[in-house]
């Protein structure tokens, strides 16, 4: 298989990994997701990597072959570090109830509240049990800020736009209906974290920039 398709989908595998994480916590404490929901998360969170990617391709022919590939792995290598670092933060969230969890995060996360990021079903702002369309807007702009910082090192990355776009599109849809299912399947309530995983593709991916 081409190594552009290998490549594009190992990144779209690594950005849907949040929304299958956010899906399952959903499912969990059953709350539905309803496919117009689910549509406009995927296609939020595709667009945005899209349009970084538009963004990154009209830079790369100002970028020196070298220069590219070291940005590549600039900005996968320090995304990757922050989402392993995401991973503790909301382990260290969940395990001290007492801390304020008004805390803010900046940074890529743009002061996202982080305790609607380690507790995803307070974006359930009506306690209806379900994701209304505007609760999906919410909740897939801020899952696919990464995404944003992502897509500009894979278009130094020389991948194909069409399949980085066609997968993640995929790949967010599958993630969301999958987490969802599983996590309704699951007797009790499970709590986990694969932000770290996230982060390891992402550095692995940065790695063979220049290797």
């Amino acid at each position: 298989m081409n190594a552009m398709i290998i490549g594009a989908m190992i990144l779209a595998l690594t950005l849907s990994l949040d929304a299958f994480a956010a899906a399952f916590a959903y499912g969990c404490k059953q709350i539905r997701i309803p496919l117009s929901s689910g549509g406009i998360i995927a296609v939020i969170c595709t667009v945005t990597t899209g349009l970084s990617f538009l963004v990154g391709s009209v830079l790369a022919p100002f970028v020196s072959t070298g220069l590219a590939g070291w940005l590549a792995f600039t900005i996968l290598f320090v995304i990757g570090c922050i989402k392993l670092m995401d991973s503790i933060t909301k382990s260290y969230i969940r395990k001290h109830a007492r801390i304020n969890k008004e805390v803010t995060l900046s940074l890529f996360n743009f002061k996202f509240i982080l305790n609607v990021y380690a507790d995803p079903e307070t974006a359930d702002a009506d306690v209806s049990h379900t994701i209304s369309p505007r609760e999906a807007a919410v909740l897939a702009i801020s899952l696919s800020l990464d995404g944003f910082a992502v897509g500009l090192g894979a278009a130094l990355m020389n991948l194909h736009g069409g399949w980085v776009v066609a997968f993640c599109l995929l790949a967010n849809g599958v993630a969301l209906w999958l987490g969802s299912k599983l996590g309704n399947a699951a007797v009790q309530r499970i709590r986990f974290n694969i932000s770290w995983l996230a982060g390891v593709l992402l550095i692995a991916l940065a790695i063979a920039q220049v290797i």
